[in-house]
């Protein structure tokens, strides 16, 4: 298995270069196609005046005109940053940028994207919500390490739960774990028990028939699960999480589960989710 295409959300405010340079050097190592995505929308004005809608619409494609001359940009600043150095497309659209993506998740095997404040939104016409992006898109997502201009995968942690998601998620990063120079499956529960281990060795036992040599930790705690983690993460210098990601749709909002909203507020980590 490899990574053939890559599909690159960029956002439409803030620099673009360093997650675009994470993408490259990752459509270089696996010679994938990357494509490049931004998508934005503006909300249609309310006005009181009697004359409003008429207002509102010229308001409403005025900042819509923006929107447009704005993705050109972007993408010129992509297509620059590339120059040639991999195949690429482009993929920019005025719509909400939650749909959009989901929607162009088809063409990729992976995603690549950032989440500088962590699992919140911010402004929903103008950024895609991570919650929605993960547990929506159906292809494996990279959410990058804030500022980060490369991946380094030398150290990789699995964070294992015996579930679909996690499951999921191990398959779909063989291709990082294959390059990485240390792999660790660990899993923390205030109970482990031989269930646990069980599936830990498992999960090695799955990554030894791909050549991939992986340590193996099961941790008790009696503190909270994604704290643990987190903490776990920073004593081994972990370099690349893998998780499933685990939510639900509640009143047009993603609710996480407690140790994804961990994963994702930890915007130091590149974190590899798959749902």
């Amino acid at each position: 298995m490899s990574y053939k295409s890559i599909l690159l959300n960029l956002g439409i405010d803030g620099p673009i270069e360093p997650l675009t340079r994470v993408a490259i050097d990752l459509a270089k190592r696996f010679d994938a196609r990357l494509i490049g995505f931004c998508a934005a929308d503006a909300p249609l004005p309310v006005t009181m005046a009697p004359e409003g809608a008429a207002i509102a619409a010229e308001l409403w494609e005025h900042l819509r005109d923006e929107i447009r001359q704005r993705l050109g940009s972007v993408r010129g600043e992509f297509e620059s940053l590339v120059a040639g150095a991999v195949k690429t497309d482009w993929r920019g659209a005025i719509e909400n940028p939650d749909h959009a993506l989901a929607r162009s998740s088809r063409l990729a095997d992976l995603i690549v994207t950032s989440a500088s404040q962590g699992a919140s939104t911010g402004d929903s016409y103008r950024t895609a919500d991570p919650g929605s992006l993960v547990l929506r898109a159906g292809r494996p997502v990279l959410v990058a390490a804030h500022g980060a201009t490369d991946l380094p995968v030398g150290k990789v942690v699995v964070a294992w739960k015996d579930t679909r998601e996690a499951r999921r998620a191990v398959a779909d990063a063989l291709p990082l774990m294959t390059i990485a120079n240390e792999v660790t499956i660990v899993a923390i529960d205030r109970n482990p028990d031989d269930w646990i281990r069980d599936g830990v060795k498992d999960a090695a036992s799955f990554l030894t028939g791909h050549g991939i040599k992986a340590r193996t930790e099961v941790i008790k705690t009696d503190d909270d699960d994604g704290n643990r983690l987190v903490d776990f993460l920073a004593s081994v210098n972990a370099e690349l999480v893998v998780s499933g990601a685990y939510g639900h749709s509640r009143l047009r909002e993603w609710v996480f589960g407690g140790v994804t909203r961990s994963l994702l507020d930890e915007v130091w980590l590149n974190r590899l989710m798959s749902s």
